[in-house]
């Protein structure tokens, strides 16, 4: 070795030797020089570096955010979720937390901070390592224009064009302004960019309320956000954490008893895993909507969408129908034959692809305010992430009896009184001459014999409704049906329909009650209040449309049969019994129990609960929409109440008149009726009884038969 250095000093003292090492040294030099001013003008040549003239108008792609009807909000759409807050808006934590990780020096340099480049380049000389040097500016450059400025070219021309474009934001802009850009643009994982929203999915606050911890948390993220994730990674962000909190002691911003504080500090993550949580099949529904509306405008512009939806409600809903349908699978009402919710959920795994028809049994539940429709809850399936499928919107289908109050508002209408007599027995109705006749039968398989309209509706007797609408014809029905907002689905000709055969919307089938609520005006469904532009100006309102349909004294007629159902039909049990708020409703049960419905309204509210299978099937046996429908209804509407005033009852017009009449007659009530026949019926002027009841009269003519006699 000491031969080497004496003879390499002995070249070195040559004139000679040593002009041409310096000449070499310096050739190179120039070499290196005019390769790199060579690289420099190229880098943005034919104006491959973009303009920075934008940045006077930054406006940023920002998601839109979803509220409910109170202005709690729901969720946001977008490919990026942001909200672009002033950099006073931040806490002061956070600014510093990420000065000291990302560019301690930011306020010292002009875009490019040469300590941290040679720093970097000694790193890989001699401790043959990769450091960063990329300041808040070079960042904020590549961030806006990734495009341009590809953080996936290493290139020596995409640093080149970085640098250049950092120069020239440094040159136009205030330091403060370029920190603001950055703290809004950066990306913090999960879709999250920048700190207000990072903030609100990782710990449900505001940028401006985060604590020292929780501000370094963030800071952590840009350097690697899927690793320090602290969902997916809790131990490996708190880590990164702490080290941030070592850097922000180096640098004097926390003392010692600080630093030792904020490294104890749990992290204390927001209960809420994902904005998707909440009312999925709603914000879905709203989101097709919208969709259809704003387009690609709906996941950039910044939205605010304000939807009817009650989160009160929408969780008594929830609750309600998921309590319901594992009480069916658990066999609180009987032997459930089928798989359940929680066995598939075992059996299926995480890896399984997911059928295109749920296996199990599902339900669906809406709530709508009945004056103007606003949707307060919408539960379209058990669950979600499981199953997209919406069946309050997507599905069709049989209502059921909760089809027959369109029979009977229909014979209301052509003047047919609740008194009415028909005969429950068997009939034989021949529809194909090629086919044996269509027998119907009443769910209980039995036959009650000669009864009022009311009796037959409340008891929802099949072959009442069916004998009535035949007398009525099958268009009435179907304009009735119609007119009450049932009219996406074709309803055909046939006679099954009186007994609710043909598929429905369960929304439209819901919605269509609101009518009885609202004593003759149905409202259409609506789920979207208004929605503002980021600035708050109203960009689109949608109207409240609602629609007369029955007189006041034709609706009340049908309320109050409804009211009977509840009172001492075939929802007294499940509801009447129950449920103390004023409310009427209908059961309804499929022949082939595939469908099981209660749909129930108070004053003010109108709810609907359907239960069944995917792929229609029996549920089970005595499956009944009183016994496992209603339930949930009840369940629902008592919690939803809890914290809403009890309405009014309905105000009976005073254009309606009133008979005391035999009810097993149809005739007005004399003293030789039964005590136990007597009761008070309600009618349009001109369709009371004007004969008093023959049968039971001592004057009658033993020829003749007054039950023959149509009043």
């Amino acid at each position: 070795m000491s031969f080497l250095t004496g003879t390499i000093r002995r070249w070195w003292h040559t004139p000679r030797i040593r002009s041409a090492v310096i000449t070499a040294i310096l050739a190179c030099g120039a070499l290196a020089a005019g390769f790199l001013f060579g690289a420099w003008t190229r880098a943005c040549a034919n104006s491959a570096c973009p303009s920075i003239a934008g940045m006077v108008t930054y406006d940023p792609e920002q998601a839109s955010k979803v509220y409910a009807a109170d202005g709690r909000l729901i969720t946001d759409l977008g490919f990026q979720r942001r909200t672009v807050v002033p950099l006073s808006k931040m806490s002061p934590a956070v600014i510093a937390a990420f000065l000291t990780t990302e560019d301690k020096r930011f306020y010292l340099h002009h875009g490019v901070d040469w300590h941290r480049v040679f720093g970097a380049l000694a790193d890989v000389v001699f401790r043959h390592r990769i450091t960063g040097a990329s300041t808040i500016t070079m960042q904020l450059a590549r961030n806006l224009w990734p495009e341009d400025i590809s953080g996936q070219d290493r290139s020596l021309s995409r640093k080149l064009r970085e640098v250049q474009v950092a120069f020239e934001i440094e040159h136009n802009y205030p330091k403060d302004k370029i920190l603001e850009l950055y703290l809004n643009q950066i990306d913090l994982g999960n879709r999250s960019y920048g700190v207000e929203v990072a903030a609100q999915r990782y710990f449900g606050k505001s940028a401006s309320e985060l604590n020292v911890a929780e501000a370094a948390t963030l800071a952590a993220l840009p350097k690697a956000p899927s690793r320090y994730n602290p969902r997916k990674s809790p131990k490996l962000a708190v880590f990164r954490r702490n080290v941030i909190l070592g850097l922000m002691n180096d640098a004097g911003l926390l003392s010692d008893e600080e630093l030792e504080r904020w490294r104890a500090y749990p992290l204390v993550l927001s209960s809420r895993s994902d904005f998707s949580e909440v009312a999925p099949y709603f914000v879905e529904y709203v989101r097709q909507q919208l969709d259809a509306r704003f387009g690609s405008n709906l996941y950039t512009a910044g939205l605010r969408i304000y939807t009817t939806l009650d989160l009160d409600v929408q969780q008594s809903a929830e609750r309600a129908l998921a309590q319901q349908l594992e009480d069916i699978e658990n066999g609180k009402y009987g032997k459930y034959p089928r798989d359940t919710y929680a066995n598939y959920l075992e059996r299926k795994g995480d890896d399984d692809i997911t059928p295109a028809e749920s296996p199990y049994l599902q339900g669906l539940s809406v709530v709508l305010e009945a004056k103007t429709g606003a949707i307060r809850a919408l539960v379209g399936g058990r669950d979600f992430q499981d199953s997209k499928y919406n069946r309050a919107v997507q599905a069709l289908r049989q209502p059921g009896s909760t089809f027959k109050p369109f029979v009977y508002s229909a014979a209301i209408r052509a003047g047919y009184p609740w008194s009415m007599l028909l005969v429950d027995d068997p009939i034989s109705i021949q529809l194909d001459p090629n086919a044996p006749p269509w027998e119907p039968q009443n769910y209980d398989n039995k036959f009650e014999g000669q009864m009022t309209l009311r009796r037959g509706f409340y008891e929802s007797r099949n072959i009442i409704a069916i004998k009535l609408g035949q007398e009525l014809g099958p268009q009435a029905v179907i304009s009735e049906a119609t007119r009450f907002g049932v009219s996406s689905q074709r309803i055909p000709p046939y006679p099954s329909i009186y007994i609710g055969s043909a598929e429905v919307v369960p929304l439209e089938m819901i919605a269509a009650y609101t009518a009885f609520a609202n004593l003759g005006t149905r409202a259409v469904p609506m789920a979207i209040d208004h929605v503002e532009d980021r600035s708050g100006n109203i960009v689109w309102r949608p109207k409240v449309v609602t629609e007369q349909v029955m007189t006041p004294s034709h609706a009340w007629l049908m309320v109050d049969g409804l009211r009977d159902v509840v009172r001492r039909g075939t929802a007294a049990g499940s509801v009447g019994a129950k449920f103390a708020i004023p409310s009427g409703g209908k059961t309804g049960t499929t022949n082939d129990g595939t469908d099981v419905w209660y749909i129930g309204f108070t004053p003010d509210l109108v709810g609907g609960i359907w239960i069944g299978m995917d792929r229609p099937q029996k549920i089970k046996a005595d499956a009944q929409g009183g016994r496992l429908a209603a339930p949930a209804w009840t369940t629902m509407m008592k919690e939803i109440y809890e914290r809403r005033p009890t309405p009014a009852e309905w105000i009976r017009p005073d254009s309606l008149t009133f008979a005391e009449i035999d009810n097993t007659t149809g005739y007005k009530f004399t003293g030789f009726c039964p005590k136990e026949s007597h009761a008070i019926e309600w009618y349009l002027p001109g369709t009371e009884p004007k004969e008093f009841c023959p049968i039971h009269n001592s004057f009658l003519n033993p020829g003749s038969n007054p039950l023959n006699q149509r009043n």
